[in-house]
């Protein structure tokens, strides 16, 4: 796969995610947001076992190593920041806005790097900091240009972005290494669903005749954002960077605020658009200046070459 089509794949994870953000509020009308994480990944994992077979058999057939413990472990623990990343998203939506958690969940765009300098000692293009104060500006905005009106949902979605940027960067770090993509959407579903569910046997009542009525929003958050989007995830990362993925993925934010327009009639004023507007500057420029700085470097090369091969 060509990086521009990793990019389309991961920009289509995004637009289902955006989606998702409807569904996740509105499930909440009659389950709990434990219930409804574990359900939705429940189904995930139903989803995604068959063509986890359907690798596992090509992987046997080509000759290559079966998944070593390292890689499992590495698989659960993307799952346990997953896990974390949604439980703090879907907590923040009992108290904030669609449009408020698909903007603000957006920030790991600008986290993962600064993730992968603090994890790994990547240090990122200086545009990184800029991006991360533009950011500031903008929730600042979002919130209506006062900093109290934030509430606690709005605390934990920023919780969620960090959640989501250490599960990008793991995710660049393992996917490559174990080939196995499907394997990791499955293991990570898995962790998910599984701790998910003890937390909702311990805190949240639990009936069927609630389960039935969240049961369309739980279908299309299991099969589609979860199952499909989240291995579309994976499996774009395997071809792209983890910032060059972030940028795309990042697109569920303005899916979120468009769906929660569309089906919820959700509306933000002008100066939290001008915040929504500051958070993507930002998204843009982390990822879009130091191409456009390669680009010049590599055009500044091309002109030595040039020269060089003229003076000889």
């Amino acid at each position: 796969m060509k990086r521009w089509q990793a990019n389309l794949v991961l920009l289509l994870a995004g637009a289902t995610w955006g989606m998702g953000f409807v569904a996740q509020a509105t499930a909440m009308d009659s389950i709990g947001p434990f219930l409804f994480i574990a359900l939705r990944f429940v189904v995930a994992t139903l989803v995604v076992l068959p063509f986890v077979q359907l690798e596992a058999r090509r992987q046997r057939q080509s000759g290559a190593a079966p998944l070593s413990m390292s890689e499992m472990l590495g698989f659960g623990l993307i799952g346990i920041s997953l896990f974390a990343g949604m439980a703090t998203q879907q907590v923040g939506l009992l108290s904030t806005s669609v449009t408020n958690s698909g903007f603000l969940t957006g920030l790991y765009v600008v986290l993962t790097p600064i993730l992968g300098v603090l994890l790994f000692r990547e240090f990122p293009h200086r545009i990184t900091w800029v991006a991360a104060i533009l950011s500031l500006i903008g929730i600042y905005l979002l919130s209506g240009g006062n900093i109290g009106a934030l509430v606690i949902g709005d605390v934990l979605t920023l919780g969620s972005a960090v959640c989501w940027a250490l599960q990008v960067v793991m995710i660049a770090r393992f996917v490559g290494q174990s080939g196995r993509p499907l394997a990791l959407s499955a293991m990570q579903f898995a962790v998910t669903g599984g701790l998910a569910l003890v937390v909702a046997l311990l805190v949240e009542p639990i009936s069927w005749s609630s389960i039935v009525a969240a049961g369309p929003q739980i279908l299309y958050a299991g099969i589609f954002a979860s199952g499909f989007a989240f291995t579309l995830q994976v499996i774009g990362q395997r071809y792209t960077s983890a910032p060059q993925a972030a940028i795309f993925l990042s697109s569920e934010a303005p899916f979120a605020a468009l769906f929660a327009f569309w089906w919820l009639g959700e509306r933000v004023g002008l100066i939290g658009l001008a915040g929504c507007a500051l958070i993507f500057v930002a998204m843009l420029a982390v990822e879009l200046v130091p191409l456009w700085g390669a680009s010049r470097q590599a055009r500044a090369e091309s002109v030595r070459q040039i020269a060089a091969r003229v003076e000889s």
